[in-house]
């Protein structure tokens, strides 16, 4: 039986090139479906509308502007909850001198209420407020010493710094106080005819700021130079200090001149002990600048507009 050329084994190359077609289809088949799926996770405007896109895509611009807003957003925010607690805008202060040393420091941010909430015990007759001469009767302190400590308009100007001292007692109109009710101590040696506010123009309290050698009603080398303070230029008492952050407003006033937030001229240099000027935003030149983060700067950015929203919720007060 003769053997035949036909019997050697069969020859797979033919087979193989269909095989590789095979493969390279099902692999570009793949990419096509990777395609279309990223195609499909991708937002745009036509697709999904505005507010999905500026929410959802990843352009740097749009981040950017993302974090600004977010960041100024959370600021009011919580500057509407103080406005809630306190009653009165903006809620926070930085005191920008020295004269209620020890107990309040340059720089310091405090948060100031509305006159008539959180009234303690003793408080005058018709105010909610408890002068020095009441708290050491009942007790009653606030910033390590007896009596409220509040936040005034210098004779009710609105142009003046706001003045934050503590309100020692209580006087009514015609009362010749100097000679009555006040702490020799602390009147620099004059008598009531001395004193343009003695006999007492109208009802009021006489302040003082804790570090000044003297009353403000004095009106001689130190204070804040003011007449009796009446009950409506009472702009707040103050409940709480934060240390050395006010300082962020301060700054800003000195870096921007008072553009961002223009709330109140500097009140100018007085002998002796300043009188505790408040400001209502951070002034931070001491501070720095807020460092760079993430995403090329856009955390900074984002700070930074987080800053100049709370530089708006806080206040400046001096004397």
């Amino acid at each position: 039986m003769s053997g035949s050329s036909t019997d050697n084994p069969p020859d797979d190359s033919g087979d193989e090139p269909d095989r590789r077609n095979q493969i390279g289809g099902r692999a570009h088949r793949s990419e096509e479906t990777t395609r279309s799926d990223s195609d499909s996770d991708a937002v745009t405007i036509a697709d999904d509308g505005f507010v999905r896109w500026f929410l959802g895509t990843n352009d740097e611009n749009v981040v950017m502007i993302r974090d600004i807003l977010s960041s100024v957003a959370i600021v009011a925010v919580v500057g509407l909850l103080l406005f809630g607690v306190s009653g009165i805008w903006p809620p926070l202060v930085a005191v920008e001198s020295g004269s209620m040393q020890p107990h309040m420091e340059r720089g310091d941010l405090v948060f100031v209420v509305e006159e008539g909430r959180f009234v303690g015990d003793g408080s005058v007759e018709g105010t909610g407020v408890v002068t020095l001469e009441q708290g050491q009767e009942t007790g009653y302190t606030k910033f390590g010493k007896a009596g409220d400590v509040v936040v005034f308009k210098p004779d009710g100007s609105g142009f003046d710094t706001p003045v934050i001292h503590r309100a020692h007692f209580w006087v009514e109109e015609g009362d010749k106080w100097v000679n009555t009710k006040a702490n020799p101590e602390f009147t620099d040696g004059a008598t009531c005819t001395e004193v343009a506010s003695c006999p007492a123009p109208h009802d009021g309290f006489v302040t003082k700021g804790d570090n000044n050698p003297s009353y403000d009603q004095i009106g001689r080398t130190s204070g804040a130079d003011t007449s009796i303070v009446k009950t409506e230029w009472i702009k707040g008492k103050s409940k709480y200090r934060i240390p050395w952050l006010g300082k962020i407003r301060l700054t800003f006033d000195r870096l921007l001149g008072g553009i961002l937030v223009p709330e109140y001229p500097s009140s100018p240099p007085l002998q002796g002990a300043s009188p505790a000027t408040a400001t209502a935003s951070p002034t931070p030149a001491e501070t720095g600048a807020p460092g760079f983060g993430w995403n090329g700067g856009f955390a900074a950015v984002g700070g930074v507009a987080g800053i100049a929203g709370a530089a708006v919720t806080i206040d400046r007060h001096s004397r």
